[in-house]
């Protein structure tokens, strides 16, 4: 009997379980039969002095299975169910630490799972310096800091301090941002305060004037902050994932109070690694120019030249030093790619001040 006799329009409850369990069989034999090759390739890794994680590789495992996903499972789905396997073979190497803006239940702490899966050692720190400071010392192997918002834009404190690190951005991770009110009884009309992070508040602005106006709103260190302080006093809410709710034992009593329904933050995974190139990479530079006429055209007409794509442009003023912005700069393709090498020759000459903060793996 065929596959197709098994699993047709005819077949019963009973022999599609049947089916299942064999499927899942032979997926068990080869999950094993994978996770020794694994323990094969660490062992070689050891011998000599190669890294645990490489996103490059895992950026085209990822395109790979795309490439090839017959259906009906999404793309998505797919390669979330290979994270997580790819996270447990990982562990048999070693299983790593990585630095997120905590406490647990944070959206940083969201990003590094759907970054990196669930098994790795997610380390909370209670600030972007710290999460700086522990992957610099190397305490930790790597960070997530959140970049920017599509809402309120950069993440201010990140971006001066990626000018500052000997960090290198190694990989980016996007995720969708819905803001749920919360506190111990799921009623508004006890709510006397309202805590949470500076860029959450300011995402909701439109929603909280609306409907809780003159409510204090205090600005905390992360949103899971907030809801642990609403988790001790009944007249405190908070603004944070479902997560938090979770942990925190709240309860949610308006869902999805962000103002712009496509909400999305944006987050760079940073550490002392360089990438490889992945075939489709993005390179984040920070430069700046002299202050004279037309210094900003000659910086960037080297680009249009050579054909290299720029995704993101954004001026900040220095807060040190001579000049008066630096430049960050976001470019399609990877340092070593011919075009955009070229480029960032002709660059040097011309910028005051140039830093190649990383070429990695760009997010789907």
């Amino acid at each position: 009997m065929s596959v197709a006799d098994l699993t047709g329009p005819g077949a019963d409850l009973d022999t599609l379980r049947s089916r299942i369990d064999e499927v899942d069989q032979a997926l068990l034999g080869l999950l094993a039969q994978r996770a020794r090759i694994v323990q094969q390739v660490g062992e070689l890794k050891h011998q000599h002095g190669a890294p645990v994680y490489r996103p490059e590789r895992e950026a085209q495992i990822y395109r790979t299975l795309a490439s090839r996903n017959p259906g009906p499972l999404s793309d998505q789905a797919l390669q979330g169910i290979w994270r997580e396997i790819i996270s447990a073979s990982r562990e048999l190497e070693r299983r790593l630490r990585v630095a997120y803006l905590g406490p647990a239940g944070t959206f940083s702490e969201m990003a590094l799972l759907a970054h990196f899966g669930a098994r790795v050692e997610a380390v909370a720190c209670a600030s972007i310096d710290e999460v700086f400071r522990s992957t610099e010392a190397r305490a930790c192997d790597f960070g997530v800091v959140p970049v920017e918002n599509s809402t309120e834009g950069a993440v201010n404190r990140t971006l001066d301090l990626m000018l500052l690190t000997p960090l290198r951005i190694i990989g980016e991770v996007s995720i969708p941002i819905h803001h749920n009110l919360m506190n111990q009884s799921g009623e508004r009309a006890v709510i006397r305060k309202i805590c949470a992070h500076p860029q959450a508040l300011a995402q909701c602005t439109t929603w909280l004037d609306r409907n809780l106006p003159g409510i204090e709103r205090a600005p905390v260190s992360s949103n899971a902050e907030g809801a642990r302080l609403a988790s001790l006093d009944p007249a405190v809410a908070a603004i944070a994932a479902t997560a938090a709710a979770e942990r925190y034992g709240l309860a949610i009593a308006d869902a999805g109070i962000q103002d712009d329904p496509q909400n999305r933050t944006r987050f760079a995974v940073i550490g002392d690694y360089r990438c490889a190139p992945s075939g489709q990479d993005q390179t984040s530079l920070i430069l700046s120019v002299p202050d004279r006429a037309g210094a900003v055209h000659a910086l960037i007409e080297p680009l249009a030249r050579h054909r290299v794509s720029m995704k993101r442009f954004e001026s900040r003023q220095a807060r040190q030093g001579q000049w008066e912005y630096y430049f960050y700069i976001d470019l399609i393709g990877h340092a070593d790619d011919p075009q955009l090498a070229a480029a960032l020759a002709e660059l040097r000459e011309h910028a005051a001040f140039f830093k190649l903060v990383g070429s990695y793996p760009r997010a789907a």
